[in-house]
């Protein structure tokens, strides 16, 4: 496999994700994870926004002979940088710097398709799909309770920034590992809030950084939403998780009562 993409170093693991990545040189090697037509897909959108986005990507690389897999594996083109913790400003930053590049692109076809828990999740959180036991999932009640129709314009948006943004001195911010959704861009930023309120410690004066964004509360509503139901989906969704959502499912509820 390291032959067939023509890199002769030796691979080490990289930390985070899903701990599947390895380095190989200029490479990330990592099992497919997605449908081949999605592969295909991201090689020509990344390609095709590649120097031209105000942020880094990281188009998949070919094999020497074209592939784009190679015995169940994939590479990536490497690039610097790190992630650093709480460090939302400029996460938002550089996911609204990638969806300006990505605004004109059309809405891929493989989207209707998928069926894993994030998938289905967000068709949950935008009302196109109903759980048939939501009863039992804690906070969701409340949270679709709290819903209201957006009129915001949907396009193509990374749906899971949050640890995906890597910084390196010098450099433009990289985004990294592309979830692909149909959404307002207000909507993808709210994921972020949202991971930053539930995981990292962040607080509401985070909002200030999101405050000129109307009705932020409903789309921070959809991204808990959207959170919740990937976890219970997923079977991972413990009494301590659903713990950590109080405090945001209280100020999303609050901010959308509100109109905000």
């Amino acid at each position: 496999m390291l032959a067939a993409f023509g890199t002769p170093a030796a691979p080490t693991p990289l930390p985070g994700g899903r701990g599947t990545a390895w380095r190989a040189g200029d490479l990330v090697l990592k099992p497919l994870d997605m449908p081949v037509e999605a592969l295909e897909w991201q090689q020509q959108v990344l390609s095709r926004i590649d120097g031209v986005a105000a942020v880094r990507v990281a188009p998949p690389v070919r094999a020497l002979d074209g592939r784009l897999l190679v015995d169940g594996w994939t590479a990536w083109r490497w690039v610097a940088g790190t992630h650093r913790q709480r460090r939302w400003a400029e996460t938002l930053r550089a996911g609204r710097l990638l969806h300006a590049a990505l605004r004109d692109e059309p809405r891929p076809d493989f989207l209707d398709r998928r069926t894993d828990p994030w998938s289905v999740a967000d068709r949950v959180a935008w009302g196109e799909h109903v759980l048939p036991d939501a009863d039992s999932v804690p906070h969701l009640t409340r949270l679709l309770a709290a819903m209201h129709p957006v009129s915001d314009p949907a396009q193509l948006v990374h749906g899971d920034l949050a640890l995906n943004v890597l910084e390196e001195p010098g450099l433009p911010a990289a985004v990294i590992d592309l979830s692909p959704y149909w959404r307002p861009v207000e909507y993808a930023s709210a994921v972020v809030v949202a991971d930053a309120l539930v995981w990292e410690g962040a607080d509401e004066r985070l909002f200030a950084d999101v405050d000129r964004v109307p009705r932020f509360g409903q789309h921070l509503v959809r991204a808990l939403v959207f959170r919740l139901a990937t976890s219970y989906l997923a079977g991972s969704l413990g009494a301590d998780e659903a713990d950590r959502y109080t405090y945001a499912v209280d100020l999303a509820c609050g901010l959308a009562a509100a109109g905000r």
